[in-house]
């Protein structure tokens, strides 16, 4: 993250003054001559931008990031509005109001990029600056937005795989809570990778809980070989954490994403870790991108996405992180 931070501390230097340097001949100080031209500062602040993800009303995980990106809104005097929906189709709707709307820039997340790719691209085909967040990093330029601000599932995934490894896991369940979206397939490729053994997938849904638990108990118990269970939510990983002292298995647990109550298992060492993709970045860093693209047509990345994670999250840090998530960050 140590390059991604000096990016943002450069681009906003150079946003609040790009004043600092002598036109003028002869001024060894660094100072301006009398008279000499400065080039004058972007304006600061305003915009309108509208972040739309793939998450329903409630969920935590999007809640901080939406904490995020209201905060930047305020710190650069920016309107945020903040949408989100698990039906891309609707998803698809709400890029093409924030179109009509003609907005200063767009935040979505493409957890299922085929079914935006329309939607996307009439905002790109509209001048609208777009910036992809949290899913669908590998079709972000494709679809022509600007950068994207995430994690490599892949890499994640495989950083997950290989702690468990360490844990001694020979065999792992990958729990799936939402049908269709690539970067939750990606996680337990990564992670399959990572433990160099079997990895088996169970499909859950984020809705319904408690049949959640149901069903990681049941599958335990079905097969005594499984050792593992790695959660790619904080809902389901609570979940399976019931699931286990249940029914008596001795599997070891890691999830990734962050609550406070997986927060407080990992402390109590019911989960090892949570891989944290620190995701109050993925709302700030797009609003204070598409600020600076706004106000002097940065762009940032160079092509590349801007990294937030993946961090690990355990029993030595989760005390000081448990803090943070009191005021809505982590």
């Amino acid at each position: 993250m140590k390059w991604t931070t000096g990016l943002v501390v450069a681009a906003m230097l150079g946003f609040s003054a790009l004043t600092g340097c002598s036109s003028g001949s002869g001024g060894q100080d660094g100072g301006a001559s009398a008279g000499a031209a400065t080039a004058p500062a972007p304006a600061a602040g305003g915009g309108t931008f509208a972040v739309i993800t793939h998450a329903g009303s409630g969920d935590a995980f999007w809640d901080v990031v939406k904490n995020g990106a209201e905060a930047a809104g305020r710190q650069y005097g920016a309107t945020v509005s903040y949408q989100g929906d698990g039906d891309p189709a609707r998803q698809s709707q709400l890029i093409d109001q924030a179109v009509s709307q003609k907005v200063d820039g767009i935040v979505v997340s493409m957890a299922n990029p085929d079914a935006l790719k329309e939607a996307v691209g009439k905002a790109v085909a509209a001048k609208i600056p777009v910036i992809t967040i949290n899913s669908g990093g590998d079709r972000s330029r494709e679809f022509g937005a600007i950068t994207h601000v995430g994690q490599s599932e892949d890499v994640a995934g495989r950083g997950a795989g290989e702690k468990l490894k360490a844990e001694g896991v020979t065999k792992l369940l990958c729990v799936i809570h939402e049908a269709g979206n690539v970067g939750l397939d990606q996680r337990c490729n990564g992670a399959t990778e990572g433990l160099g053994a079997a990895v088996e997938r169970l499909q859950v849904d984020v809705g319904n809980l408690a049949d959640a638990t149901s069903k990681i108990k049941a599958r335990l118990q079905s097969d005594t070989s499984v050792n593992g269970v790695l959660t790619l939510n904080p809902a389901v990983a609570v979940a399976a954490r019931d699931a286990i002292a249940d029914g008596g298995s001795k599997a070891k647990l890691g999830t990734f994403d962050l609550s406070a109550d997986v927060v407080t298992a990992i402390k109590d060492d019911e989960i090892l870790f949570a891989v944290d993709q620190q995701q109050y970045l993925q709302g700030w860093l797009p609003i204070t991108f598409l600020t600076l693209y706004k106000n002097n047509l940065n762009t940032v990345g160079g092509g590349l996405p801007v990294n937030t994670g993946p961090g690990f999250v355990t029993k030595d840090n989760a005390e000081q992180v448990a803090k943070l998530a009191e005021s809505g960050t982590r």
